[in-house]
C-alpha cells in the first residue's frame, strides 16, 4: 500500500465519521472498511401494497400502508490496498424491501460512479447517490409492491467480492437463464419471508417516527408549555399532542371515579381513546391494575352470554348456556339463577321482592306481547297479576286518602268536618295540617287565634254536592 493510497482511505474514513453519526456509518475494526446504513428519503403519502396472491403467508385479499421510512440500505465494504489509486472497494449491497434484480441494478451503477471517477474516493458519492438517487434510478413510485426473490437463499450474506470477480468465471455460467445473469453477486435481499418484511417495515417506520417526534417541541394545550416529544403523549387518531404530567393527572383521576371509557383526548368534541399501552406508560402500576380490570369486567357486562356470581365475596364471571336460566360458578360452586340473581329455584317463578314491584308493573305494561309472555313465564302470571293489583290500590290511596300522623293508617274523609278520628289507634288529628290533637280538648285546634288552622274547621266541606269553603 502506497503512502498516498493509505493516507487517502484514511481522510476518508474519518470525513464518513464525522458527516454521519454512529447509526449510519460504522467503521471495521479489523480491517480498512466498515458498514453504512442509508435511509432513503421517501415522498410525503409514500405507499407500500402486497397484492392478494403475492404470497400464500397472507390470508387475506392484499396489503397496503403509508410509511414515512423504510428498511436501510445497508453498504458493506473493504478497501483494497491499491485504493483508490487503481482498485475500487470491495462490497456488497443488502436491502429488505428491493428485489435481487433491484439491488443488482444499484450495484452496476456504483462500479460506472467508480469507472468515472477512477483515482479518486468514491465512498461518499456511493452513499449519496444511494440516499438520494434510488427511487428515481429505479423508477420507483407510490405505490410501491413489496416482491421476494424466490431465487437462492434471501438470508444468506455473499462475501465481499471486488467489481471485477464475476468477469474471471470464465463461460461456466454460460448456460444459465438471462435473468438469472442479471443478478449481482453482491447483492443481497436480507429477508426471510414476506410476511417477516412487512412486520420489519411497520416496525422500522413506527420506531422512527417516534424518534423524529422524540427530537421537535410540541406545545401542551393544558398547561400550555413547550416540551419536547420525549415528555408527550402522541394521539395516532386525531394527531393531537399533550404533555405526559398533564395527562397523568387526567387519566389517574378518571381511573380511580371509574370511568375507564373516558379516557380520551382532552381535546374538546375529540373522540380518540389512549391505548393501553399508552395508560401504562402514564399511570402507576396499582392504577393500571384497577383500569384493565375496569375496562375487563366493562367489557364482560357487554356480553350477553356472561353473568356474574351474586355472593359479594366472589362476583366471578360465569358464562351462561343459551336457553338455561341456571349458572354455577366455577370458583365457589354457587348455584343461581341468571334471571333474579337469588339460589337456583328450577322452574319455580323468580320471587319478587316489594321494591321491585313497581318496576314489574311498569315493565309489564310496557312491554309487547313476547317480553309480556317471557315475564309472566320468569316470575308467574299470578304473581304479575297481584303487582299489578297492589300498585292500582296504592295509586288510590295515595290519590283519595291520607295517613293517619300516629299509625300511618290510610284514612278517607267522605263528608263532615276536619276534626278527624284515626279507626285503627283512634288518636285526633286536623284533616288539614295533618298534625295530632289534643283528646281533652280537640277543637282547641280550630279555635286558637295562633294556630295555622284558626277558624278552619268546616273549610272545603262537602254540603248538598257542593264544596263549601269557609271565610277567613
Amino acid at each position: 500500500m502506497s503512502s498516498e493510497d493509505k493516507e487517502a482511505q484514511e481522510d476518508e474514513l474519518l470525513a464518513l465519521a464525522s458527516i454521519y453519526d454512529e447509526d449510519e456509518f460504522k467503521r471495521a475494526e479489523s480491517a480498512q472498511g466498515g458498514e453504512t446504513r442509508i435511509c432513503l428519503e421517501l415522498p410525503q403519502n409514500f405507499k407500500i401494497f402486497v397484492s392478494g396472491n403475492s404470497t400464500e403467508s397472507l390470508q387475506n385479499n392484499g396489503f397496503e400502508y403509508t410509511v414515512c421510512f423504510l428498511p436501510p440500505l445497508v453498504l458493506n465494504f473493504e478497501l483494497p490496498p491499491d485504493y483508490p489509486s487503481t482498485s475500487p472497494p470491495a462490497f456488497t449491497l443488502s436491502g429488505k424491501w428491493l428485489s435481487q434484480a433491484q439491488l443488482s441494478a444499484l450495484c452496476k451503477h456504483l462500479d460506472n460512479v467508480w469507472e468515472e471517477n477512477r483515482g479518486c474516493v468514491v465512498l461518499f458519492a456511493w452513499m449519496q447517490f444511494l440516499k438520494e438517487e434510488t427511487l428515481s434510478y429505479l423508477n420507483i413510485s407510490s405505490p410501491y409492491e413489496l416482491r421476494l426473490c424466490r431465487q437462492g437463499n434471501g438470508q444468506s450474506r455473499t462475501p465481499l467480492v471486488p467489481p471485477d470477480a464475476e468477469k474471471d468465471c470464465g463461460g461456466a455460467a454460460g448456460s444459465a437463464a438471462a435473468e438469472e445473469e442479471t443478478i449481482d453477486a453482491r447483492a443481497v435481499q436480507d429477508v426471510e419471508s414476506l410476511s417477516s418484511l412487512i412486520r420489519e417495515i411497520l416496525d422500522f417506520d413506527q420506531a422512527q417516527r417516534r424518534k423524529c417526534f422524540n427530537s421537535k417541541m410540541y406545545l401542551c394545550n393544558i398547561c400550555f408549555c413547550e416540551k419536547l416529544g420525549s415528555e408527550c403523549t402522541y394521539f395516532t387518531e386525531c394527531s393531537h399532542v399533550y404533555c405526559k404530567a398533564c395527562l397523568k393527572d387526567y387519566f389517574e383521576i378518571q381511573i380511580r371515579d371509574g370511568q375507564v371509557h373516558c379516557l380520551n383526548c382532552p381535546e374538546p368534541k375529540c373522540s380518540s381513546v389512549a391505548t393501553p399501552g399508552q395508560v401504562k406508560e402514564l399511570v402507576g402500576e396499582q392504577l393500571f391494575a384497577r383500569y384493565d380490570r375496569l375496562l375487563l369486567q366493562s367489557s364482560l357486562d357487554l356480553m350477553a352470554d356472561v353473568v356474574y356470581c351474586p355472593r359479594p365475596g366472589c362476583q366471578t364471571p360465569v358464562m351462561q348456556e343459551p336457553g338455561c336460566t341456571m349458572g354455577i360458578c366455577s370458583r365457589c360452586n354457587y348455584a343461581f339463577c341468571t334471571l333474579c340473581k337469588m339460589t337456583y329455584h328450577g322452574v319455580s317463578p323468580c320471587k319478587v321482592t316489594a321494591e321491585k314491584l313497581k318496576d314489574l308493573r311498569n315493565e309489564y305494561l310496557e312491554a309487547d306481547e313476547a317480553t309480556k309472555r317471557f315475564l309472566e313465564q320468569r316470575y308467574g302470571k299470578r304473581v304479575i297479576q297481584k303487582a299489578l293489583e297492589e300498585m292500582e290500590s296504592k295509586e288510590w290511596l295515595e290519590k283519595n286518602s291520607k295517613s293517619c300522623p300516629c299509625c300511618g293508617t290510610h284514612i278517607e274523609k267522605l263528608d263532615g268536618c276536619n276534626k278527624m278520628t284515626c279507626t285503627g289507634c283512634m288518636q285526633y288529628f286536623c284533616w288539614l295540617c295533618m298534625g295530632s290533637l289534643s283528646r281533652m280538648n280537640p277543637y282547641r285546634h280550630f279555635s286558637d287565634p295562633s294556630s295555622p288552622c284558626f277558624n278552619r274547621l268546616f273549610q272545603a266541606m262537602h254540603i248538598d254536592g257542593e264544596f263549601w269553603e269557609a271565610e277567613d
